[in-house]
């Protein structure tokens, strides 16, 4: 089985260079330029010593490893396309266990050559640093042959998936494969893989709350609405759309053996002899934090702390005081994918004691200012390391570069908390404004339905 992604490399892109680069091989003698030096910090993370047994999984396609920067630049000043994206930087990752170092090489050479090989220049790196053998794969965004730049679209991606999987079947390794009949999308499937929720598993887990509370199919469409589904009856093939959402979903789509369809949920509210009021609490799996210390002896949250701990209640992932018979929202429930990031920021608020966006940013800029701190020292001592002839103190040195690049890691982690913050703490809000209005324009029907049969008695 192989897994492949591609991603486009251009100058401004901090985040991908700093990932991409190897600070002991980033000077580039011949080329100056910021724009250049992000396509040869690419080109060198892909072909790291480490991570590629001293390059013995190292191989170019149009151009030689030693000089593979140069030649790809002299291309593009060739063809006069010295602008906007520099390279293509793609992955092919294999299950852990399945393939040797070798074979994924042979492999990603020949992946290489079917999708680029007539056109482009390519650098292809094996990395074994990993339980799963992985190949990365840097291409010249401009053809040496017309000066025509690379195209990264769904028709070429898909290409990519099939020549990959084609080379899995050669060499006998498994497949990632599609069930027949399903239109799940390749996250969905992944979700359902990892046992996480999808916005299907939730609209099932809905329904089947509603057929466990109805005796006829009419009290099911119903219950349906009362929880704030849109239904489509009037239709060939009846549909519903979930609360606060806008595409409608047709039941016997929602699995691919259709046992959701029309017949399938008739027979099923058939067999309820009686209503079973069962428990309302979601039955997506769901994991609980427990919060040390004393909530009620602290002063009253506020901000970002008190936005994420009403959002984590009622999503059910905090324990509550008292148990509660109100079903959690559809809206939240899909955010279960991502409880263990929103439990990480919450975390992260907590111990740093941030409530507004004024402390969000002050932390954040702190944060960086110490990353790019260390960066400058790490970037040192590896000069360090490269000028050094002591043994002795080439391992001391080591020892420093694998500290500081644990506390870059970490405060590289803590950067994107607080970038997860900023982002999500807006659709929390949007969310929550969402279900409040919902709740408030059902509570209105009811006391008009409540009022309409008081006049009428």
């Amino acid at each position: 089985m192989a897994t492949t992604a591609i991603w486009d490399v251009k100058d401004n892109l901090k985040r991908v260079l700093d990932y991409c680069a190897n600070p002991n091989k980033t000077t580039n003698i011949d080329f100056s330029e910021y724009a250049y030096q992000g396509l040869n910090n690419v080109l060198e993370y892909t072909a790291q010593d480490i991570k590629t047994e001293k390059q013995m999984y190292v191989s170019c396609l149009n151009c030689e490893p030693e000089t593979a920067s140069s030649e790809m630049i002299s291309t593009k000043i060739r063809f006069q396309k010295e602008d906007g994206i520099l390279a293509f930087h793609a992955y092919q990752s294999f299950a852990p266990n399945e393939v040797s170092a070798e074979t994924a090489h042979q492999i990603g050479i020949e992946f290489a050559q079917a999708m680029w090989g007539n056109r482009f220049e390519v650098q292809i790196s094996t990395h074994v640093d990993k339980e799963h053998f992985h190949n990365h794969f840097v291409i010249n965004s401009v053809s040496f042959v017309d000066g025509k730049r690379y195209k990264d679209n769904k028709a070429n991606y898909r290409l990519m998936r099939n020549l990959s999987d084609n080379l899995c079947r050669k060499y006998d390794l498994s497949v990632i494969k599609k069930p027949r009949g399903s239109s799940l999308h390749y996250a969905e499937w992944q979700a359902n893989k990892k046992h996480k929720p999808t916005e299907r598993s939730l609209i099932c887990d809905d329904i089947d709350f509603a057929i466990s509370q109805s005796m006829t199919y009419t009290q099911f469409l119903n219950k349906l609405k009362e929880m704030g589904y849109k239904v489509k009856t009037n239709v060939k093939y009846t549909a519903v759309c979930p609360p606060s959402k806008n595409n409608y979903f047709r039941l016997y789509k929602l699995k691919s053996d259709g046992s959701y369809d029309e017949e399938h949920i008739k027979a099923r509210i058939l067999e309820n002899k009686t209503v079973r009021y069962e428990s309302l609490q979601p039955t997506v799996s769901c994991k609980k934090f427990v919060l040390k210390g004393d909530l009620s002896k602290q002063h009253k949250l506020t901000g970002f702390r008190a936005l994420y701990f009403k959002y984590m209640y009622m999503m059910g992932i905090l324990p509550q005081n008292r148990a509660s018979n109100k079903r959690v929202h559809f809206l939240l429930r899909e955010d279960l994918r991502y409880m263990d990031q929103i439990s990480k920021e919450t975390t992260l608020l907590c111990k740093q004691k941030i409530d507004t966006i004024e402390q969000l940013d002050y932390k954040e800029s702190i944060t960086k200012y110490q990353l790019d701190s260390y960066i400058k020292e790490r970037r040192c001592i590896y000069n360090k390391i490269r000028r050094c002839r002591n043994p002795e103190t080439k391992k001391l040195l080591q020892k420093d570069v694998v500290s500081l690049s644990a506390d870059i890691k970490r405060l590289r982690k803590e950067v994107v908390l607080y970038e997860g913050i900023r982002n999500r703490s807006g659709l929390m809000k949007d969310k929550l404004h969402k279900i409040y209005k919902q709740e408030h324009q059902q509570e209105q029907k009811k006391s008009f339905k409540k009022e309409e049969k008081m006049k009428g008695a």
